[in-house]
């Protein structure tokens, strides 16, 4: 699945063609994706400017000069796809602005697209019980502290949940846990201040560092302009399980599930 740096990968890769660009055309492949397109989707963004795009948690957001915005999610294998050579059934979704053609390509349909008005964004149902952004000023100690305070769940399925930080996914949890050195496993109850101290700046690193590299291309992700992220070479834990740890040089990174998905960690420097 796109996690938020691919996301952030893809809006800012479109954002280079649409933003203060007309739409000029509007082409929807089928009726639906995960759920059906809005009523009058073509009809409300025909003829509109396109006045900036965004990013919350895993979802992109394109606002136009209508007051609305089309919120788009990836889903499981959608990208972006910007002047396809040739058309593609799992093209659900076409825009056309500033000459150019964008085709929103997912071929397990998982993914989906609604439009709503720009100043209820804050209140839209996958939005409004969401935490912080963990790119933002509001990802602090103290607000990590006070979030898990007193929970036995492990800190990585609490790290996990959005209601405690939106948009983080499996791998970058994996990482930023293992480069502040505690154990995915630990009551989040447990893990005190400085540990808390180690772990906001990991998780913005972390996430910073993938979006430099372009994402991290796990099976059928790619960037809108078809360039592929190299992030996924610089994972210290996620996916390398029996593989000695790049970061101590004594543990082996151990594969165990948690929350039905895998979770990777140094054995010796987590804690």
């Amino acid at each position: 699945m796109p996690e938020l740096p691919e996301v952030e990968t893809t809006v800012r890769g479109l954002a280079r063609y649409l933003d203060g660009a007309q739409i000029t055309r509007v082409v929807l492949g089928r009726p639906d994706m995960r759920f059906p397109f809005p009523d009058g989707l073509g009809q409300s963004l025909t003829g509109a400017t396109i006045t900036g795009l965004g990013r919350r948690a895993k979802y992109g957001l394109i606002d136009t000069d209508r007051a609305q915005t089309m919120i788009f999610h990836l889903g499981m294998s959608g990208r972006w796809r910007i002047d396809p050579e040739t058309p593609d059934k799992h093209d659900h979704l076409l825009l056309e602005a500033a000459g150019h053609r964008f085709a929103l390509n997912d071929p397990r349909r998982f993914g989906y697209v609604d439009l709503v008005e720009t100043n209820a964004l804050a209140t839209w149902p996958a939005f409004a019980a969401m935490g912080p952004e963990p790119l933002g000023d509001d990802l602090t100690v103290s607000h990590l502290r006070a979030a898990i305070k007193g929970r036995k769940q492990a800190i990585k399925l609490l790290l996990l949940d959005q209601h405690v930080v939106a948009g983080l996914g499996n791998i970058y949890v994996c990482e930023a846990l293992h480069r502040a050195g505690i154990h995915p496993r630990k009551a989040g109850g447990r893990v005190y201040r400085p540990a808390l101290e180690r772990l906001v700046p990991a998780i913005k690193e972390v996430l910073e560092q993938s979006i430099r590299d372009g994402g991290s291309t796990l099976r059928d992700y790619a960037a809108p302009d078809g360039e592929l992220g190299y992030f996924a070479t610089r994972f210290l834990v996620y996916g390398r399980e029996g593989e000695p740890c790049l970061t101590c040089g004594n543990g082996h990174i151990r594969r165990i599930v948690q929350g039905g998905r895998s979770t990777w960690f140094c054995n010796n420097c987590q804690s």
